[in-house]
């Protein structure tokens, strides 16, 4: 039996075409991919993303805790921010990437992929040791709705007070309301676009899920489905479990380097294992590639240079904004450099392709 979010049967008055997403039952699009892509690089899209799991993280030993198992630094954030992480095996190696909110001291907030809820969790209390921390799943409870795209803000503006609007990127209220209902508002999102993500009571969702588009609908608010929530990330080059990274694939060579602090005082799990790759380089990268022959590049195709394997396509479409067929790929460093070409195995022809700069989309500020 399927999982299904709060919000299925509001899907069914949308008419959306749901798939098996990792045990979920979630609308791959309502109108079509295209379409919904295109609400949210020029309008507006409103998204369920409640199969996402929401942990919290309380007590005295909360922040050492957090910062012996994410690769970022937590000493960063201050009550009312939200950081981007990840955490790793022992090897560097991915066991997931997340967001982190400080609701005050000592009162995290995780948010992590749908598909490893229970590995995280088991992960998180296997580490817990002597620590006082507090580790509670509150995933079933909490149902998140992320609302994307240059329109957003004038959209939140109907059903929600002026501060949620004048939150800055990655900031978060842990308490405010939206259409009547108390939530926490974050300034993020996975489409590289504005927007805002709201967690809400499982039983408040469908009623907020309303009021969003019932406010949205003159601007050209639309529901949107995973199949744009993946071609958006895409262009933005915002990895996706699974693919841009997993247990073999670690945060350094996924493209997010960025989140790994090394450099940090405390020692976390997979520090040595990353600082090496640092130092040493990684010996394979995440790049961009653009096919030059007629075909798409697809998850785990092989890439080629002249007869010898050098990687496999992470994640690979035809770009709604740019109209080219183009992937993200996991190579050998050493033919890395922008320009070279290479070729993809596109079932049984190998095709020509270039390794292009990324991310293949960037907003305009």
């Amino acid at each position: 039996m399927l999982k299904r979010t709060p919000l299925f049967h509001a899907y069914e008055t949308f008419g959306a075409k749901t798939i098996d997403f990792g045990g979920w039952e979630l609308p791959v699009q309502f109108s079509s991919i295209k379409e919904e892509h295109e609400a949210v690089r020029t309008k507006a899209g409103l998204f369920d993303v409640s199969h996402m799991g929401e942990v919290e993280v309380k007590g005295q030993d909360a922040l050492p805790f957090l910062q012996r198992l994410l690769t970022n630094d937590l000493s960063k954030l201050t009550d009312g921010k939200a950081l981007y992480t990840a955490m790793c095996y022992e090897d560097g190696g991915t066991v997931d990437d997340l967001l982190v909110y400080q609701k005050e001291k000592n009162n995290y907030l995780l948010v992590i992929n749908a598909s490893n809820i229970e590995k995280d969790v088991d992960w998180l209390l296997q580490h817990q040791g002597e620590d006082d921390v507090t580790i509670k799943n509150i995933s079933d409870q909490t149902a998140l709705l992320a609302l994307q795209g240059p329109l957003a803000a004038d959209i939140m503006k109907a059903v929600a007070g002026k501060e949620v609007t004048s939150l800055k990127p990655f900031t978060f209220l842990s308490k405010t309301e939206v259409a009547q209902k108390e939530v926490l508002v974050s300034r993020t999102g996975y489409t590289g676009e504005d927007g805002f993500e709201i967690y809400c009571q499982s039983e408040d969702a469908v009623h907020i899920w309303s009021a969003l588009l019932e406010a949205g609908e003159p601007k050209g608010l639309i529901p949107c489905g995973l199949g744009a929530r993946d071609t958006l990330r895409f262009e933005a080059r915002l990895p996706l479990y699974g693919q841009e990274l997993t247990k073999d694939i670690s945060p350094l060579e996924g493209g997010i380097g960025f989140a790994v602090k090394t450099d940090k005082e405390a020692d976390f799990i997979g520090k040595a294992a990353l600082k090496k790759q640092k130092e040493d380089g990684t010996k394979r990268k995440l790049v961009g590639i653009e096919m030059m022959d007629k075909g798409i590049p697809r998850t785990n195709y092989p890439v080629f240079s002249g007869e010898k394997q050098i990687g496999i396509v992470t994640t690979g479409t035809q770009s709604p904004t740019l109209k080219k067929n183009v992937g993200l790929a996991l190579i050998e460093t050493a033919q890395a450099q922008l320009g070279t070409e290479v070729e993809v195995q596109v079932r049984k022809k190998r095709l020509k392709a270039k390794i292009v700069a990324t991310p293949f989309y960037k907003r305009a500020k």
